[in-house]
């Protein structure tokens, strides 16, 4: 196979390109440097579709390897042939190769097996080619030994064979594949047991396998696991067997019983327990893909929500009976001060904690309290709408997510950070810097702890690992780091760097009291020239003696933007005063090409050259939506039929969207009613962090369910 050629026709791009960002990635450039800054060599692909390349260029290169360990096994076997051969070659999965391998792959002991280790396979080969000419009988008394006793021992060995030979063909198994594929059923029976109510739903369920949604087979996964459900796959058995039929049934009269037998016990037997395990496997294997292309969706606008910079914050972690804990935090991220307060029940000291709050605000002059969304949160909301009436500086608040707070608390990384804090005050720094800056907070997190998706704990743990550490490399790099403020953890997930590297470049900034420039880097110790050309653009100088070094301008393009701004008599006195505004057009007058040209780059790379000295330090993020903020508090007694209100929305999963409305509960916004015309998934509307108004469609105070819309309100 013409690894680069395929490739270029799955992505739709010129073989040349196909060819370059094969190369980029064998030499070790990572993804977010090949998208960035080398634009020209793969026709300005996002990091997205080089994740995806990257991804694909494996599979076939593991595919290309399998094929040629398939090809030694037979011809080592002795039995290559230019069919097997030309099979080989057009197999386009892994599946197509294991199919044509499994026939010669060694198998462990079975009854066709032992068959042919009693000398039976050529009366199998007389039974298969069901001749008129041989009567099968007569032909088996001709292998009657002290090992096989009996004609009917010898036709049973014969008939086993067979079977097996039936189960292995690989066009067989293709065929029959599609049968399931698209005219099999997935079947679910209800096992009782003290769990089995909270899968009533699939209680005699049975829908086609062709249409089944990821999230109903992962609930169904679920369900068997826990001994909820029994799980089968049905396929129609007269449209397999006639299918089975045109393969191997000669009609032979004389032989047509014997063949029906072979074939109902090779399938019944071999055939359709192995298909079905397939067929399962890979209606998980799709429904994982899925659910890990979900968080991934959801965990990048997260990752990107805008950040409240240039306030003082108040984290509150809520809790009951230990007392919620409380961190103020400066613009910085640095630690004011703490404490811990007993506004909820049993204690309820609300007056008490009122004035403890009152004056680390007036003291601190806190602009915003950030309070986690866990555990006694909605009284924790309650007492914060109460306790800003009584004080005289303008304060709100803005609940925000604390999933994964508490694994970060309990973590090597809290504990280094904050040696002398309890695992509870830990949290409620971490609540605070949320909402002060979310990337660089959430980034110290295990990614499968940020809790958006789901079924998170059900999925391969490495692909989603893989997945969402892609997604935080990509967030972090197009933000870009400040290279003297940033932690390790997050200098750890820029291009070319590492933990090591990462702890490295913090230890030597803290020895030279700041770096001044990018050229600095190459003086940490095991940062070389090729972690330098990977790393060096997505790091940001604030303040030092290069104005480009605050910019994504790569070095290595300095020369270039020095050409630019020559050829248009303009200084980087005039970037840093941002006397600029002219320079588009005045490439537009001259014509890109040409500017291009003279400064020896691609139209790409000058593109991005001229956004960022518009620019220079610009935050990509600040154009995100903004924190909401609020001073008073509503409860699900609050919402009435036909309410509308404005959310943010926290979650998009296959079958809808959840949505923040302010009352502690999200609202579930179906997939149904998030568009009068028909969408395919939610995520073609909503992201999370995304605002949206809704109106409520009904509320189950019992069951803690509000369920929500967004059709028709501008109707209104």
């Amino acid at each position: 196979m013409d690894i680069t050629l395929t490739l270029a026709q799955e992505f739709g791009l010129k073989e040349e390109y196909s060819k370059n960002l094969i190369s980029l990635l064998d030499e070790g450039c990572t993804i977010p440097f090949i998208a960035r800054y080398r634009k020209e060599m793969h026709g300005t692909c996002d990091d997205q579709t080089i994740r995806a390349f990257a991804d694909r260029l494996k599979y076939l290169r593991n595919l290309n390897d399998e094929k040629a360990k398939v090809e030694k096994a037979i011809t080592e076997q002795g039995k290559w042939t230019d069919e097997i051969a030309k099979a080989l070659a057009d197999a386009k999965t892994l599946t197509e190769v294991e199919d044509i391998y499994r026939p010669y792959k060694p198998k462990r002991k079975t009854r066709a097996s032992i068959a042919i280790a009693k000398g039976l396979d050529p009366l199998a080969d007389i039974l298969l080619m069901q001749s008129k000419n041989h009567e099968i009988k007569k032909e088996a008394e001709k292998f009657i030994t002290e090992e096989v006793k009996t004609v009917e021992e010898a036709i049973a060995g014969a008939k086993d064979i067979v079977a097996e030979r039936i189960s292995d063909d690989a066009e067989l198994r293709k065929e029959l594949r599609s049968l399931i594929e698209n005219k099999g059923f997935i079947k679910c029976e209800l096992v009782e047991n003290e769990n089995s109510f909270t899968y009533e739903t699939y209680a005699n369920f049975k829908q086609e396998v062709k249409t089944i949604p990821s999230h109903r087979i992962l609930a169904i996964n679920r369900g068997e696991k826990e001994k909820c459900l029994k799980v089968d796959i049905e396929v129609n058995r007269e449209l397999a067997m006639e299918i089975i039929n045109k393969f191997f049934k000669k009609n032979n009269p004389d032989t047509d019983s014997l063949m029906e037998e072979v074939i109902n016990d090779s399938y019944d037997r071999l055939l359709f327990p192995s298909l079905e395990r397939e067929a399962r496997s890979n209606l998980t294997d799709r429904a994982d893909e899925q659910a890990i292309k979900m968080f991934e969706v959801n965990l990048k606008p997260l990752l990107m929500e805008a950040p409240l910079k240039n306030n003082i914050i108040l984290g509150l972690d809520p809790a009951y009976r230990t007392g919620c804990k409380i961190a103020v935090i400066d613009t910085n991220g640095n630690v004011l001060a703490t404490t811990v307060i007993y506004p909820t029940p049993p204690q309820s000291k609300t007056e008490e904690s009122i004035e403890k709050l009152k004056a680390l605000i007036e003291k601190y002059k806190v602009d915003v309290i950030s309070i986690g969304n866990g555990t006694a949160s909605k009284e924790a909301e309650i007492f914060v709408a109460e306790l800003i009436k009584h004080v005289s500086r303008p304060v709100s608040y803005a609940v925000v997510s604390e999933a994964g707070a508490s694994v970060y608390s309990a973590s090597k990384l809290g504990a280094e950070e904050f040696p002398d804090y309890d695992v509870s005050l830990r949290s409620a720094v971490s609540i605070a810097r949320r909402l002060q800056d979310p990337l660089a907070e959430l980034i110290k997190i295990d990614v499968k702890s940020i809790g958006v998706g789901q079924y998170q704990h059900d999925m391969p743990q490495n692909r989603l690992t893989e997945v969402l550490t892609g997604v935080v490399e990509d967030c972090v790099n197009s933000v870009g780091v400040d290279l003297n403020t940033a932690s390790p953890s997050l200098l750890s997930y820029v291009s070319g760097l590492n933990m090591s590297i990462a702890k490295n470049i913090v230890s030597y900034r803290a020895k030279v009291k700041g770096i001044k420039n990018r050229e600095e880097l190459l003086s940490v110790p095991k940062l070389g020239p090729k972690a330098y050309e990977q790393c060096a653009g997505f790091l940001r100088v604030v303040g030092g003696s290069e104005i480009l070094d605050n910019t994504a301008v790569h070095p290595e393009s300095y020369s270039a933007t020095r050409k630019l701004l020559k050829i248009f008599d303009l200084s980087e006195e005039d970037v840093k005063n941002g006397n600029i505004s002219s320079l588009p057009n005045l490439i537009q007058l001259k014509g890109e090409d040409k500017v291009a040209k003279e400064c020896e780059i691609g139209v790409p790379t000058l593109n991005d050259i001229v956004k960022e000295l518009l620019k220079p330090g610009r935050d990509i993020r600040e154009s995100m939506p903004k924190p909401v903020l609020r001073s008073d508090v509503l409860s699900m007694e609050d919402l009435k039929e036909g309410m509308v209100l404005s959310g943010v929305v926290r979650n998009v999963v296959d079958f809808g969207a959840f949505v923040d409305i302010g009352v502690h509960q999200d609202g579930l916004v179906h997939i149904s009613q998030i568009s009068d015309g028909y969408i395919k998934h939610p995520s073609e509307v909503l992201k999370v962090g995304q605002r949206v108004d809704v109106k409520v469609l009904s509320v189950d105070n019992q069951k803690k369910r509000i369920a929500l819309t967004m059709k028709g309100i501008d109707k209104e």
